[in-house]
Formats: C-alpha cells, sequence, structure tokens
C-alpha cells in the first residue's frame, strides 16, 4: 500500500460516496477511535469542510472538544469487524484500541488506523448550538491521504480492486454493503 496526498480540494469526493467511517482523537495523551455512520462533505471551496455526528456520550467527543481537531478514515471489507468493534464504547470496553493498528502522518498528533483506504485530518470548527443541540460537528479538512490501489487522480477505483479494498456502507444490525459496480457517464 502507498499512501498518497489528496489535494485538499478534491478530499470531499473521500465521503461523497457515504462511507462508513472511523473518527479518531487524541488529547492529553489519550487516544481513541470510533464508528461512525454520519459523516458528510460540506463544501470544497474556499475552505474544504466536512461534519459529522457524535453523541453527548461517546468518548471521543470529549476528545474532539478539548483538543479541537478529529481523524475521519474510511475502512474497507476486510475491516468489517474492527468497524463493529470501534463501535463499543470505551468506557464499556476499555482495551478496544487493542485490536488496533494505528500511525501517525508527520506534522499532525492524531492516530490515525492503518489499512483503510482514506485519512482526513480536520481541525473543530466550533458551532456550540449545533454541537448541543444536534450533536453536530463541523472540522476544517487540514490534510488527506488516500491508498493509491483505490483512490488514484481524484477518483476512487473500486472497479479495479477486489471486493475486500471496497469500502463498507452500514445499514443497521451489523449489516454492511459494500460499494457497487460504477457506472461512468463522462
Amino acid at each position: 500500500m502507498a499512501i498518497k496526498p489528496v489535494p485538499i480540494e478534491k478530499a470531499y469526493r473521500l465521503l461523497n460516496h457515504g462511507p462508513t467511517t472511523m473518527i479518531s482523537a487524541k488529547h492529553n495523551g489519550i487516544e481513541n477511535v470510533m464508528s461512525a455512520a454520519w459523516v458528510c462533505a460540506l463544501d470544497y471551496a474556499p475552505q474544504a469542510k466536512l461534519t459529522i455526528v457524535v453523541d453527548k456520550i461517546a468518548y471521543t467527543r470529549q476528545l474532539i472538544e478539548k483538543s479541537g481537531y478529529f481523524a475521519i478514515q474510511i475502512p474497507v471489507a476486510k475491516q468489517a469487524e474492527l468497524v463493529m468493534a470501534m463501535g463499543q464504547s470505551r468506557k464499556d470496553v476499555p482495551h478496544k484500541l487493542d485490536r488496533l493498528s494505528l500511525f501517525y502522518q508527520d506534522g499532525f498528533d492524531l492516530p490515525l488506523v492503518r489499512d483503510c483506504a482514506a485519512w482526513l485530518i480536520c481541525k473543530l470548527i466550533p458551532e456550540p448550538h449545533n454541537q448541543q443541540a444536534h450533536d453536530l460537528f463541523i472540522g476544517e479538512i487540514m490534510a488527506a491521504w488516500a491508498d493509491e490501489r483505490i483512490f488514484a487522480d481524484g477518483h476512487w477505483r473500486f472497479d479495479q480492486v477486489p471486493d475486500e479494498l471496497r469500502t463498507l456502507h452500514y445499514v443497521a444490525g451489523g449489516q454492511f454493503y459494500l460499494i457497487g459496480k460504477g457506472i461512468n457517464l463522462a
């Protein structure tokens, strides 16, 4: 796998197809990762932005609010069990991160989950009303990377990768779908 930078103005494309994600954060040396299905591209110019929904009871939320930063990972099919495990609360499963292999990109003090299709580092844009009333957070995308086997030249390459490298799309009750076959009208 080769992790290649994705231009910020193209980073929204990493989320446009609605994948299940994992959100990571860190504050005072404490790391956490949680699964999240409600992550959405918000804007690409003049600043690339995205939204996430993180419930008040989520352990990761306090890390985001205290540090002002978070990362989005886009896992692949071979990580489905890991995604389910990261959906458990760290309060209930304090050692859940033992199942992960984390890494850091130069210049950013945020844990990233290995073997995902893509990663986005975000700076929180504080919106206290939205955060309290709707659990909605807005992040400015500071940097993005993708596995070049799966995303290259600003486009997903799902038709050329095996199923285990396709992104996950969560429905409910432990059921996921894999991204399907593309139709290119260009």
